[in-house]
């Protein structure tokens, strides 16, 4: 049977090959077309811009969100619209052609730059040889060009959301840019891209810095917090997704209107931060990672906010509820729309809210996150105490993405395992696997120290840059510390590259390595990094921890 889509961005890729009928995620062969020609003229509006630059010209702070929202929009779980991904490419075209006007030397810009099709053309443009992610024949070459690809989008999640709170980096767009023309550059060989591949480690690191920059400008510094994981007596509506600032408008404009307001998944740690906790109707977190959603959803009886990738295509029993905004969508759902440094309308959800029943109870109790380096440092005595004790032997990386594989439940099996002497640093919703085990404390230390969601992995980094200087050492391998983390999507991907660029080695990543990493280029991840795969649960405590299961 022919193949009618080729994308292996995502872990769950069917097969551990590509998804090639049809996404697992729900993604539709007709969306991945579109999906691969809006990314194909991101390239090709990026080449116009890098060359721009080249002759002295300034970019529009705009032009650069542009290329943040296009690369977001095409990211695991985030938009199923076809319509709407065709308007991106529409505007984005428009953009292109303005801006190519004024380049002076036509003959630098490549193919990508040139092409200027009507909607019409768009299907028959993304099925063609120069579209997709096997335009790129050698097999090598395509790993590595997909692997920046899917590290760019990551990075460009980031910018984004720090762009929300109207904070910029031109100095990370200008790298965007940049690197999506160069993988256009047929010239690039293995090791030059091999070499991009740690320059987007590099500036994934200033992006993540970027955001951790914005959030805590804005709402402050994350601090310790007990989360209630019950439900209260009114309607409410769920935000999901990780968008902190679409979270504060709509805790705004629900204030004093009887509607409580429940955080999802990656949007927990919006608890954490002092300015989104002071609202007294953020009532609680209601459920568990995302790949839950449709069972949750339904009981949660209200409306839902996807503010970011993470949906799962809804059940039509509550498709009504399910409401989107940003570079979020999905057909048959509303969509909440607002520019940058705009408030957006979120009224209808408010009225539909007040027509609804109040959610029914899943759980009860309490959940304790927001240990971000901030707070991390403020008890970085006691912490070296803990260490040169020997009350903590180690601490261990569980950061990450969940997900619906059965072969997950090795990252719950693993803390389960974990002697009582060891602490776990986590970010991103792979903390569910574990974040309610009760795995107690060391000394008033909990056992389960929560950074906040993906987008805050920056601080996991700075943790351990700390932990090297207060202990002296040259090298941040010889911490008591190993990594053994889940990914997803391909905000684990710029994740993986920022830590690789800081020099961490040994991680072991899982559930499988990604799908688009051919021998050759795993090779080079192995021998230079250590990166390995997840193996058992008592075979990875030997190699990480020293202890067996």
């Amino acid at each position: 049977m022919d193949e009618k889509m080729f994308c292996f961005q995502c872990q769950e890729t069917a097969r551990g090959m590509a998804c090639t009928m049809s996404g697992v995620c729900g993604k539709k062969p007709e969306v991945a077309a579109m999906q691969d020609l809006l990314i194909y003229v991101t390239k090709g509006l990026s080449a116009v811009t890098t060359q721009l630059r080249k002759e002295g010209r300034t970019i529009e702070k705009e032009v650069n969100h542009q290329v943040t929202v296009n690369l977001f929009t095409t990211i695991t779980n985030a938009s199923f619209d076809y319509d709407a991904i065709q308007k991106l490419i529409e505007k984005t075209l428009v953009i292109k052609e303005n801006l190519i006007k004024e380049v002076r030397d036509l003959s630098a810009l490549p193919d990508a730059a040139k092409w200027n099709g009507s909607i019409a053309e768009y299907d028959a443009k993304a099925a063609s040889d120069e579209v997709g992610v096997l335009a790129t024949k050698d097999e090598d070459i395509r790993s590595l060009r997909e692997l920046i690809t899917y590290g760019l989008k990551g990075l460009a999640a980031y910018s984004k959301h720090a762009n929300a709170l109207m904070k910029d980096n031109e100095a990370v767009d200008i790298f965007i840019q940049e690197a999506l023309t160069k993988l256009l550059d047929d010239s690039l060989s293995v090791d030059d891209l091999i070499a991009l591949t740690m320059e987007t480690g590099k500036t994934g690191v200033d992006g993540m810095a970027l955001l951790d920059s914005a959030n805590t400008g804005a709402y402050g510094n994350p601090e310790i917090t007990k989360v209630n994981i019950g439900v209260g007596k009114n309607p409410g509506i769920l935000v999901s997704g990780h968008d902190l600032r679409d979270l504060e408008m709509l805790l705004e404009q629900t204030e004093g209107k009887g509607v409580d307001i429940y955080t999802h998944s990656e949007m927990l740690p919006a608890h954490y931060y002092p300015k989104l906790k002071k609202y007294q109707h953020l009532v609680g977190n209601y459920g568990n990672a995302w790949w839950k959603q449709k069972e949750e959803f339904e009981k949660f009886n209200g409306p839902i906010l996807m503010t970011t990738n993470c949906i799962v295509p809804p059940a039509d029993s509550y498709k009504d509820r399910l409401w989107t905004t940003g570079a979020t969508g999905f057909p048959g759902c509303r969509h909440i729309e607002g520019a940058y440094g705009e408030m957006k309308d979120f009224s209808p959800i408010i009225e539909q809210a007040l027509t609804c029943a109040a959610p029914t109870e899943i759980e009860t109790g309490e959940i304790v996150g927001g240990f971000a380096h901030e707070q991390v440092f403020a008890l970085a005595d006691k912490v070296v105490e803990a260490v040169k004790s020997g009350a903590i032997r180690k601490f261990i990386v569980m950061g990450g993405c969940d997900g619906r594989m059965k072969q997950r439940d090795y990252y719950t099996e693993f803390a389960k395992a974990l002697p009582k002497d060891v602490v776990i640093l986590t970010a991103g919703c792979a903390k569910y696997k574990y974040n309610k085990l009760d795995l107690g404390d060391i000394g008033g230390i909990p056992r389960v120290l929560d950074a906040g969601q993906c987008n805050d992995s920056y601080s996991l980094a700075l943790i351990a840059l700390k932990l090297k200087e207060v202990f002296g050492l040259e090298d941040i391998n010889e911490l008591p510390l190993a990594f053994n983390i889940a990914w997803y999507e391909q905000k684990a991907v710029i994740v993986l590259l920022a830590l690789l660029y800081l020099g961490v080695k040994n991680i072991h990543a899982g559930p499988t390595l990604p799908a688009f990493f051919t021998p050759n280029v795993l090779k080079v991840l192995q021998e230079k990094f250590g990166l390995a795969t997840i193996t058992t649960v008592d075979e990875d405590m030997k190699l990480l921890i020293g202890a067996a299961a």
